[in-house]
């Protein structure tokens, strides 16, 4: 393969709704660009692309694929992207590194919940983008409809180039507006021919002629003088506006394709080539240290790492995106994130799972290499002079949790290694053990991305887990002031152990002074606070330690035991055994043996003290509250509502927003398990939902009352 030259570079990603025909289109390019002779399809499991046992099994994109083609003396480097909305971080992945998303539209379904998504992607990450109308020859095919349904979610950027004659199981020719001809096909699709454009399409021709001249002309100024001077463009003018436009995202060309049957492929191909931005007509990628750098071949040498691998019989691999300078074979780079030396002993480029052997690459080509010793996903290499270091791609917060649990105790150590590898390959995983609930949970975008975890434990692996609710992190707290005092005494021949302790515990808030007096069942206690320890606890809130010991009843070298006891209450608090808080503890008096008194008989009879006078205070389950934005279409409101006010919601305002009704809640965090599912089926997959902690609040009385049964039952069974 020869060496592509940076504006010789393009790099798409094929984006959209599941079934749209991202996996038939790269199919048909690859075929058009030489790299296969023969077309697979998704039915017969032979693509390219979708080249993994889960991916053949399924039907569909599960991960993203990198390709190639070579056409007009161009490379195009594809993404080829999944389209189930539950594996959007392949797609946030690709368009970090793509410089034109191709959004495709099955024409006979419009815009679906996958085309809102991809679009709103591509709208974050301000990536140029273009419309490929597929599927032409469905029965159901309506171009015209969909066009206004594009039009209405992307507005009237949306700019067509190419219609068809004629829809349906008869479509095979398409009239191109830039070129102002007709290309009508065989019915195997390949090389057109290239007739004028017929009496009876003339004027509509015309009139979209004239509106994509007006839409280029209008993204440079001396093309718009050129236009209101001449009347027209040439083609070469409208192409340069067009390129501009699409920089901008200013225009979003629309072309016609039936990529099962390779019609209109080439012609696409060649628009990409001739019109499709190449790297360096984008912003650089943000840097976060180091040496900026310049996506120019003459450059130091920086790569940016968007995805890894794991392929049986090869290793790791990893995918990158030259950044600057001329990448060479065995050329010994730094990794900026963990100052590993890297030699990259071998460059590939990729289409599927065939990899070509290069030389070098240049700026803005995307390749691979293997078996790199400590580089993976999101991680920069750079030459030691430049240092470059570029920001981190960052992907969608997840929107459903579970917690994962070996049925055999003996395979536990196993489910942690089976997660890192699929973390390592799909990053929007996030795997987090927690000690507070005693739970190894993964976080993932839906129940779809939930049971490809399940398929590899299942098929892959052959390691039975269950997949079970995660419990909620709830904290405990108290409401009232309380008097306990507890004797520790243990005598069973020589020393024994004995400790005293009498303690006060009343509610701790912000901004108010601890007190010297109580009164508590007809008592008074008077206190005089000695000593004051704040402990900001990890978990969110405060401990107040206060030492009131006069007259020596308890010897200071003990107080630290106490103080430690109380913790370990603390950290499983007696009502649920979840972390407690926001609590002043006074220590105000106790015993001592001069013979049997040690610290472990201070700490527990801390802890138990502390666990009579936390019972006694009218303790109180805190839990986790979450700021809750919900975007609905917005004849699904009120089922969405409904839905919310099941789920312990309260409603904190309404807005509309991109075409979308938004409503913003605040919810408990234990009614929102299967929400992402939920929320889907109300909307067809359109609605959208994003969650951030707010604070803890009380649960209500039948809610306490129902999780101090639960608790007490689990407690019994251990």
């Amino acid at each position: 393969m020869k060496v592509y030259k940076t504006e010789q570079i393009r790099n798409i990603a094929l984006v959209g709704n599941a079934g749209s025909g991202k996996t038939t289109l790269a199919e048909a390019m690859l075929l058009e660009g030489g790299v296969i002779n023969r077309r697979g399809e998704v039915t017969s499991k032979n693509t390219v692309s979708d080249h993994t046992p889960i991916e053949q099994e399924y039907g569909n994109s599960v991960y993203s694929t990198v390709l190639y083609a070579e056409y007009n003396d161009r490379k195009i480097n594809i993404l080829d992207t999944p389209g189930m909305d539950d594996l959007n971080g392949h797609v946030v992945s690709s368009l970090e590194v793509a410089d034109l998303a191709v959004m495709m539209i099955n024409t006979s379904n419009g815009v679906e919940a996958g085309t809102e998504a991809a679009g709103r992607h591509t709208e974050s990450k301000n990536t140029p983008m273009m419309f490929v109308f597929n599927e032409l020859d469905h029965e159901n095919a309506n171009f015209d409809a969909a066009v206004d349904q594009v039009r209405g979610s992307f507005g009237n950027k949306v700019t067509i180039v190419q219609y068809p004659v004629e829809t349906g199981p008869g479509f095979d020719s398409i009239i191109d507006v830039l070129k102002m001809k007709l290309y009508k096909y065989g019915k195997d699709g390949g090389q057109p021919q290239i007739l004028d454009i017929p009496a009876s399409e003339k004027d509509k021709a015309d009139e979209l002629h004239n509106a994509l001249i007006e839409m280029a002309a209008e993204n440079e100024e001396s093309l718009m003088e050129l236009y209101f001077e001449q009347g027209s463009l040439s083609e070469d003018e409208i192409r340069k506006g067009m390129r501009i436009g699409i920089v901008q995202r200013d225009l979003y060309p629309v072309f016609c394709t039936c990529a099962k049957k390779n019609i209109g492929v080439n012609r696409l191909m060649e628009f990409i080539a001739n019109v499709g931005p190449s790297p360096d007509c984008l912003p650089m990628r943000a840097i976060e240290s180091g040496k900026e750098v310049k996506m120019n071949e003459n450059e130091p040498v920086s790569l940016f790492v968007f995805k890894t691998s794991i392929e049986s019989h090869v290793g790791e691999i990893t995918y990158f995106k030259v950044m600057s300078g001329k990448l060479t074979e065995s050329i010994d780079l730094i990794n900026a994130n963990n100052g590993s030396k890297e030699r990259l002993s071998q460059l590939f480029v990729s289409a599927g799972k065939n990899r070509v052997k290069v030389p070098e690459m240049v700026a803005g080509d995307i390749g691979c290499s293997v078996k790199l010793k400590e580089t993976k996903y999101n991680q920069t290499l750079s030459t030691k002079e430049a240092g470059t270091k570029y920001a981190p791609m960052v992907f969608p917060s997840s929107r459903h949790r579970v917690a994962v649990k070996a049925v055999n105790e003996t395979d536990d150590e196993k489910v942690g290694e089976v997660l890192s590898r699929i973390k390592f390959e799909d990053p929007s995983y996030v795997i987090e053990y927690s000690k507070e609930l005693r739970q190894l949970i993964v976080h993932n975008q839906g129940e779809y991305h939930m049971n490809i975890l399940k398929w590899f434990f299942d098929n892959v692996h052959k390691i039975e887990v269950n997949f079970n609710e995660p419990r909620i992190p709830y904290r405990e707290t108290i409401t009232k002031s309380a008097q306990a005092d507890y004797r520790h005494k243990k005598q069973s021949g020589g020393a024994g152990q004995f400790g005293e302790v009498h303690m006060i515990i009343e509610p701790y808030e912000e901004g108010v002074a601890p007190k010297g007096t109580f009164v508590l069942d007809g008592k008074e206690y008077k206190l005089s606070l000695r000593d004051t320890q704040e402990h900001v606890l990890p978990w969110g809130g405060k401990l107040l330690y206060i030492n009131c010991i006069v007259g020596g009843s308890i010897d200071a070298r003990f107080m630290p035991a106490i103080l430690k006891g109380i913790m370990e209450k603390i950290e499983q608090g007696p009502l649920t055994g979840s972390y407690a808080r926001d609590i002043i503890v006074y220590v105000y008096d106790g015993k001592m043996h001069p013979v049997d008194s040690n610290e472990i008989s201070f700490k527990l009879a801390g802890r138990n003290a502390f666990s009579m006078a936390f019972k006694k205070s009218n303790p109180k389950i805190l839990e986790p509250i979450y700021d809750l934005e919900v975007w609905v279409p917005s004849e699904r409101m009120g089922d969405v509502m409904s839905d919310l006010q099941g789920r312990r919601a309260l409603i904190m305002g309404m807005g509309s927003e991109k075409g979308f009704e938004k409503i913003s809640a605040r919810v408990p965090l234990k009614e929102m398990n299967r929400y992402a599912t939920s929320l889907s089926s109300v909307t067809g997959g359109r609605g959208l939902f994003k969650m951030a902690f707010n604070s803890y609040e009380k649960v209500p009385a039948d809610v306490q009352e129902e999780l101090l049964k639960a608790y007490e039952a689990e407690q019994d069974d251990e």
